[in-house]
């Protein structure tokens, strides 16, 4: 007896579809060519788990189509994922700007999704790889264990992001393969690097971390920034990155909502007291002002319109999602099932939908998930 719907990749969205479909009576298999289900959820927010953020609209998402995202989320909310927490009695916190994180490990959330999965009667099969995804009058997925036939199969194979733990471009490759049209992929959420030049100016700042307001386009963000052997990280850097393309400027005003304004001779004082002082020594030599008293007026402007041009970032393995992806015209909003392909779907990452920082990729994982789940 074949399934109703067949899984491919058991991280977030993957194992929560599952256990929605299963609580409606399919019968569901899930496929992880990892040894591990949910090895992602297990290292997310320093083995923590951010896993939502108290509010969540479609404005902290970035999409070709900034509206695609609005119909999943207002069906699941963080609201409704929280609820399912609390029943299973995990302890959680709120960090700043309304992260939730679990008190203790991040291996609470993934046996909280296991224990649903097993409830709803949902089949898992780890390091079971497929080699491919046919359709005759139902789907067939080749896989090192044999054929699995299915009506449904739902695409949750995530992006790129983290190589090491698995990561591939299969759920890409299946989109090609239906005709549908993918978003070139690229690292979202990740450090930003400078070339040798700047690297020489500003690599010894290692460690170095303060509060600023960064900007990239549109887009800014107000949280710290920390300065890497290599370049730029933090999360107002990682926020950034997302929106940032190679060649673009970075916007740093690295005294928001403050005015630079001591009294002339006891500026470079002040200065080494505003910033760690390690970095404003560094950073008056670098933008020329040596002389003995400052021009407080000329300091001021730049400390809040201060320039960066990364030469690149760190690349997927140092990313901790995806932009980009299945072109989200190609999907219905409401059930993320492919508009000319009746029975595939995509959910989580793999889709172009890449949340900020601070549990919005979960919440995307659950309820694009979700809507797929109650779909099939």
């Amino acid at each position: 007896m074949g399934h109703d719907a067949i899984i491919l990749g058991a991280g977030a969205a993957g194992l929560f579809c599952a256990l929605t479909a299963g609580r409606r009576g399919r019968r569901v298999l899930v496929i992880e060519h990892t040894r591990q289900a949910g090895a992602k959820i297990l290292i997310s927010g320093g083995g923590r788990c951010n896993f939502t953020n108290r509010t969540v609209t479609a404005a902290n998402f970035l999409s070709a189509n900034p509206h695609f995202a609005k119909s999943a989320l207002a069906r699941y909310t963080p609201d409704d994922f929280v609820a399912m927490v609390r029943r299973h009695r995990i302890r959680y916190h709120e960090k700043t700007l309304g992260q939730l994180f679990c008190d203790d490990s991040a291996t609470r959330i993934l046996e909280m999704l296991l224990e649903e999965c097993k409830a709803a009667g949902v089949e898992i099969r780890t390091a079971c790889k497929v080699n491919g995804v046919r359709r005759d009058t139902r789907f067939v997925v080749e896989t090192g264990e044999g054929d699995f036939d299915a009506a449904a199969v739902v695409a949750a194979t995530g992006g790129l992001s983290i190589p090491k733990m698995g990561a591939t471009d299969f759920g890409y490759r299946l989109a090609r393969q239906f005709g549908l049209k993918v978003v070139q992929p690229y690292p979202a959420l990740v450090p930003l690097v400078f070339d040798g030049e700047d690297r020489k100016r500003w690599g010894e700042m290692a460690g170095v971390s303060l509060p600023v307001r960064a900007g990239c386009g549109k887009a800014d963000f107000e949280e710290k920034l920390l300065f890497t052997h290599r370049g730029v990280s933090g999360p107002a850097v990682l926020q950034v990155s997302s929106y940032w393309r190679p060649g673009a400027e970075v916007a740093v005003d690295l005294l928001p909502a403050r005015t630079f304004a001591p009294v002339a001779h006891q500026a470079r004082k002040e200065l080494g007291m505003a910033l760690p002082q390690r970095l404003a020594e560094r950073w008056l030599e670098v933008e020329g002002f040596t002389q003995p008293v400052l021009p407080v007026q000329a300091v001021d402007r730049r400390l809040h319109g201060w320039r960066l041009r990364p030469s690149g970032t760190e690349g997927f393995e140092k990313a901790e999602v995806t932009g980009g992806g299945v072109a989200t015209g190609e999907l219905s909003s409401k059930t993320m099932e492919v508009r000319n392909v009746a029975g595939l779907f995509f959910v989580g990452e793999v889709v172009d939908v890449t949340g900020w920082l601070g549990g919005y990729n979960f919440q995307w994982a659950w309820a694009s998930a979700h809507a797929a789940g109650e779909a099939i």
